[in-house]
Formats: structure tokens, sequence, C-alpha cells
């Protein structure tokens, strides 16, 4: 049986830069790659709802895959999104995957089809069962269209341990992820899977979060973090985290990842560049992102961000 991944800290679920061809730029990837190493990044998470995995070929999933892993060089842990609503295909697909270089597998809740709880379960058990890797759940209802149930999420943890190893929570509803909390078993985490909750899940008793800002801004909210899990009580980490609220708003009033896009552009870090059916945000979530990034000047440049890594200075 695999040992639990760790999941504590700051994960990053990275962003795939793309060129004006709509073709993958790898070298703005490798440049986002280890500026997330350098500030601060405790893992990455490749191939999930950020990086636009839905519109990436079969064969750029998987040279997307190697190339992170490469140039990771084992600094970082990695976790590889893997999802399907066909729970027989994505079984099926598994063994063809190279995992080399990677500690886990994250997977969300079966969207569209809107399963039963027991669907849920079913699907998740059969994933387990199939994987060579631990598997860490992902319950984000706003994109799936269901809810994972804090008593089905027990069921998985309870019935797995080790092998179903943590949960990215993005429901937003605290109640449910304090009863997970409340009745997990030793060994499964729990981390926020909205950047803008992180602080209240961690105060709960979540262990991190896997973040979309943290591509941006990787120090200032590990920073964050870090700080809260070491004393919740801490007024440094609430004062960044009061002060990032504004560009949570703006970073997703037009989805993820066309904020976070934008957000990436202003910074010098990739092109403002997404695949159909996604598309940059309007002017006005632009200038509110831009804004937003401007207000956090003085935290960002306290914090320590380098940005030596990236293809140009980064411009506040």
């Amino acid at each position: 049986m695999e040992q639990p991944v760790s999941l504590r800290g700051m994960g990053v679920a990275l962003a795939t830069p793309f060129r004006n061809d709509f073709s993958v730029d790898y070298d703005a990837l490798e440049h986002l790659i280890d500026y997330q190493i350098v500030n601060g990044a405790d893992y990455l998470v490749v191939l999930a709802t950020t990086s636009e995995a839905v519109t990436l070929s079969c064969p750029e999933r998987h040279e997307v895959a190697r190339f992170v892993a490469e140039k990771t060089a084992g600094r970082v842990p990695l976790i590889m999104g893997m999802s399907n609503n066909c729970t027989a295909e994505l079984v099926r697909h598994i063994p063809e995957v190279d995992f080399t270089g990677y500690s886990a597998i994250l997977s969300v809740v079966p969207y569209y089809n809107k399963p039963s709880q027991e669907g849920i379960y079913r699907h998740f058990k059969a994933i387990a069962e199939a994987s060579p890797l631990p598997i860490v759940l992902y319950n984000v209802p706003s994109r799936t269209g269901k809810n994972m149930e804090a008593e089905t999420t027990l069921r998985l943890a309870h019935e797995f341990p080790g092998k179903i190893a943590g949960i990215k929570e993005a429901s937003g509803n605290l109640e449910q992820a304090a009863a997970i909390i409340a009745g997990k078993p030793d060994g499964f985490s729990v981390v926020s899977g909205d950047d803008s909750l992180t602080r209240h899940l961690i105060c709960l008793g979540a262990e991190g979060v896997i973040s979309v800002v943290g591509n941006a801004l990787p120090r200032l909210f590990s920073t964050m973090v870090h700080l809260t899990l070491e004393d919740h009580s801490s007024i440094e980490a609430e004062n960044i985290d009061r002060s990032m609220q504004a560009l949570d708003k703006a970073l997703f009033a037009e989805g993820n990842p066309s904020g976070l896009k934008c957000l990436l552009h202003h910074l010098g870090l990739a092109e403002n560049v997404l695949r159909l059916p996604l598309v940059p945000v309007s002017d006005k979530t632009d200038k509110d992102i831009a804004e937003a990034l401007s207000a956090l000047s003085t935290q960002i440049e306290h914090t320590g961000h380098t940005s030596q890594f990236c293809n140009t200075e980064i411009n506040l």
C-alpha cells in the first residue's frame, strides 16, 4: 500500500501557458515551474482545471506531464490530474500512463452525468483499485454539477486508508469541510480548493490549499498559508488574507483560468491566451485585476518574491 502523499502547505494548480498560435509555450512553462519552486510552492498539481487540460490533446497532456516532471527534477512533489465522467474509460487509461516523478493522482467528481452518492463512491472505488498511486479526491460542485457529501468522502477515506489520501474540498461549504475534518481517519488530508477560503479552512483543521493565485503570487500566498498553519491567530496571515480578497474576487469574476491568464500576463509570466471555449477576460475585469495587483505591491515586495525565472521582470 502506498503511503499517503503530504498535502501540507501550498500546492499550486499549475497553468499551461500558450503562445499566440495556441500551441503550448514550453519556455514559459519552464519559467513558471521554476518561479513556483523558488518562491515557496510545496508541491505542484499538473493537468488539473487550471491547466486547461480538457482542451489539451492526449499527446499534449502526456508531453506536458513529462516536461513538468523533467524540469521539476524532484525538487517538489508532483500530483497529476486525471479525471473522466466515464469510469470504465478512466480505469482503462490509468495503466497506460507514465507516472514517473508523480506522487499522487487528483481526480474530480464525475461531471455532467450527475451521479448519485453511491455512484460517486463506486467511481472512486474503481479508481483506487486501478491506480498505482494514492488518490486525492476533488469536490467542486460549481463545475461538476454534483456535490460529494461529507458522508461519501468519509466512506472512501475510511475504506481506502492510504490509497485515498485526501480531498481538495471546493464546495464552499464550511460546515461540510468541518464535518470531513472531524470524521476523517489519521493520514487523510483535507485541503482548500478555494483561495479565498483557505485561511478559514486551515483554522478548521485543513492542511493547506491547492491554489490558483499561487501561480502568480506564490511567495505571498505561501507565506499566508504557512503562518496560519503555525498559528491560527497570526495577525500577519490575517492581514495578507484580507488584502488578497479583492484580487481573489477579480480573478474569478469571469472564471478560472481566464482571470489567472490575465494576471500572469500582467506579471510577464505568460501570454494572455486561452483555448476555446475559454476566452480572455473583459477590459473591466482586466482593469480590476491590475488595480488589485497594484494594491498588493508593498506586501509582494515585503515577502520577497523573486522574478529571476520570469521571461520579463515583474511589473507592479
